[in-house]
């Protein structure tokens, strides 16, 4: 029995040895540190540069002709005949289409009946008037001698005689009136002869003779008759946007190249400024001035335009890279230089303007020689501090 509780009570010791062991092999207990700094970012930076800008950009225009006017009929009628056709050349008042309308002549008997008899009453009331005017001046020569003529039939020659003198001049008045009826139908009938309002070119043509046409707007003109253009002098409308308005050089010459000649360059000065932004595109429309004496160029035809865009003083420009946006704003991101090598990011809100190579032209609080980050983006939170490294291409 003594030695069975000997070895009971060895197994114990042992057992609470091997407790012992495995309580101090256990995981350590947590310990408190303090944390250490956040991690300083390094980006790549450039200059801010300052340059005037002087550089040509290419715009889409259009040739179009220097006048350009759609020919109706003036009353309605009947195409008698019409001497051109599309393509033609005409002169300043030459005829181009007759037009007949029967009615018009029938106007211009009935105007001109009346007129003959308006001219008829005013030779009558002139007649009247004149032996009214006899017959008074002859009983006032009479009446000189006292008893001859009574008082009372000099007044009642007096009264014939005034009364005539307004019947004439109404008379007078009526062949006025019918003269200017007469001529009224007159000049309708010379609408009928519809001539070149200036020298160019018949590019459209819709009717044939037969035809009913009749004024703009009319049941009779759902077309032009004629469409006449002046060719040999043209203008190029360019629409420049508004960024690029100021300073437009007026009369200076500007290169530009068509489709029907790639391998050539044309050259036309500057001749009109609207000085006003169209709401629809925001372009201003600046026109050319170009001479086509050769026939060269077709109105129409759209044209790419070399077009020069300067300033006149010195604008501050960084790479596109250098530009990012958000939902709220448009921004560059500033490093301020300080003696360290560390610095807290800034975002500089920020305009664009024109393009110059891979440079993008910047308006905002920005200084010649600043330093913003090359690939900007919104990831960089202000007063983040970065570590700048000047970009190898623009050291």
């Amino acid at each position: 029995m003594t030695m069975e509780r000997s070895k009971m009570l060895w197994f114990l010791v042992l057992a609470l040895l091997l407790a012992g062991c495995g309580a101090s092999s256990g995981p350590p207990a947590e310990t408190t540190s303090t944390p250490s700094a956040s991690a300083v970012a390094d980006v790549e930076v450039v200059a801010v540069t300052s340059q005037k800008l002087d550089l040509v950009v290419t715009l889409p225009a259009e040739l179009a002709p220097y006048e350009s006017v759609a020919i109706y009929a003036r009353t309605t009628g009947f195409v008698k005949a019409i001497s051109v056709d599309r393509g033609s050349s005409v002169k300043q008042g030459q005829l181009l289409v007759t037009v007949e309308a029967p009615e018009l002549a029938a106007q211009r008997s009935e105007a001109e009946s009346k007129l003959a008899a308006a001219q008829a009453q005013l030779g009558a009331a002139q007649a009247k008037l004149s032996a009214d005017q006899v017959t008074y001046e002859r009983l006032s020569v009479a009446a000189r001698t006292p008893g001859v003529v009574a008082g009372n039939e000099l007044d009642l020659a007096a009264r014939a005689a005034d009364g005539s003198q307004s019947m004439f001049a109404a008379a007078q008045n009526s062949v006025k009136a019918a003269e200017a009826a007469r001529n009224a139908i007159a000049e309708i009938e010379e609408y009928l002869r519809i001539t070149a309002p200036f020298d160019g070119e018949i590019t459209e043509r819709n009717v044939h003779p037969g035809a009913l046409v009749g004024p703009a707007g009319g049941s009779a003109a759902s077309v032009p008759l004629l469409r006449i253009q002046t060719t040999n002098r043209l203008r190029l409308v360019v629409p420049v946007p508004e960024n690029s308005v100021a300073d437009v050089p007026l009369a200076a010459r500007v290169k530009f190249t068509v489709p029907a000649y790639p391998a050539e360059v044309f050259q036309a000065p500057v001749a009109r400024i609207s000085r006003a932004i169209d709401p629809k595109t925001r372009t201003m429309p600046v026109e050319l001035e170009i001479s086509n004496a050769a026939g060269k160029l077709t109105p129409g035809t759209f044209c790419q335009v070399q077009w020069p865009v300067r300033r006149t003083e010195a604008t501050h420009f960084v790479p596109f890279s250098a530009v990012t946006s958000n939902q709220q704003r448009t921004f560059v991101i500033r490093i301020p230089q300080t003696g360290s090598n560390v610095g807290k990011a800034e975002w500089v809100d920020v305009r664009t303007g024109a393009h110059a190579g891979n440079l993008v032209e910047v308006f905002g609080d920005l200084n010649n020689g600043d330093q913003v980050v090359l690939r900007a983006s919104d990831t960089i939170r202000p007063r983040d501090s970065l570590s700048p490294r000047l970009n190898a291409e623009t050291r």
